[in-house]
């Protein structure tokens, strides 16, 4: 019998997905990831949807210095880790591995983000952004970027993080230090993490400037455009 491990679903050789998946699907996210960390921040009380690391910095704010509290921003520390088990919950009880799985997972974001933009599109969260409905819509949002990270994780565990911006910038840095120096042992390799980190980059900021645009005009409808992109997703080849 086959073993599976712990926290990665192994896809066989058949099943795996495509490079060319592999090289394209990453941006996708990331510009996904920037659209839904900045329409929560706008809409939702300044909670950061994707950028977990940025609640963690204001709830240690909040207990050494005070303040006014968004239990939003508490809250979306325990539910990212809520969901990635339960992400990885489901990747287990499927019994499906590499393409598949990834498909299934990319829809169970598809979903998680569509509950956010007709939540949002019905009750109006941005109109009280420290109220109930924002705090409901921001989990909802919370739980779609942990389905995001996880399912990279289980189902593309090559593939480098769509939200930490700042490993990002490192690796695109030290890269491009490696490749302008003389010492170019592994130039190929440098320029391939190079371009990948600078790529992702890009697709986040973009991202969060075309949900800053999207926002100023559409307001909760904002959260259509990450709902478009992820369906998109789901049917890249």
């Amino acid at each position: 019998m086959s073993t599976v491990d712990s926290d990665t679903v192994h896809p066989t050789a058949g099943d795996a997905p495509a490079p060319s998946l592999e090289k394209r699907l990453p941006p996708l996210l990331s510009l996904i990831a920037g659209m839904v960390d900045l329409t929560g921040f706008l809409n939702l009380g300044n909670v950061f949807t994707a950028h977990i690391t940025g609640n963690l910095v204001v709830v240690g704010a909040l207990i050494v210095r005070g303040g006014r509290v968004n239990l939003a921003q508490i809250l979306a520390i325990p539910v990212f880790i809520l969901a990635v088990a339960a992400t990885w919950l489901l990747a287990h009880a499927s019994g499906t591995h590499g393409l598949r799985l990834l498909r299934r997972l990319l829809w169970a974001q598809f979903l998680l983000l569509t509950g956010v933009f007709i939540f949002s599109a019905i009750t109006k969260p941005s109109a009280a952004p420290h109220g109930v409905m924002a705090d409901i819509a921001a989990m909802l949002a919370v739980s779609a970027m942990a389905c995001q990270f996880a399912l990279l994780r289980l189902a593309l565990p090559g593939a480098p993080s769509t939200a930490v911006m700042t490993g990002n910038l490192t690796n695109a840095v030290l890269s491009g230090m490696n490749t302008l120096s003389q010492r170019r042992t592994s130039a190929a390799a440098d320029a391939a993490r190079l371009n990948a980190s600078l790529l992702l980059l890009i697709a986040f900021f973009g991202g969060c400037v075309a949900a800053a645009m999207a926002v100023t005009y559409f307001n909760d409808w904002a959260w259509s455009l990450p709902v478009v992109l992820s369906g998109i997703a789901i049917g890249l080849r």
